[in-house]
């Protein structure tokens, strides 16, 4: 059974979308942003997570 097939069509179509959604300048500030969850997300799983407020609090 397979659940997720996805063609050329299917992805062109999606890449199509994404970019009269968000328009070219915004792409890289997006997927800047995912990155920056995913590597949360991994270091959090773990055990890596610091406070952020660690980082910037310096007194």
């Amino acid at each position: 059974m397979k659940l997720l097939m996805i063609g050329y069509t299917e992805i062109v179509l999606i890449v199509v979308l994404v970019l009269l959604l968000f328009g070219g300048k915004k792409i890289p500030e997006l997927m800047r942003g995912i990155g920056k969850g995913v590597k949360s997300f991994r270091d959090g799983m773990d055990g890596k997570a610091e406070p952020e407020d660690d980082k910037t609090e310096e007194k």
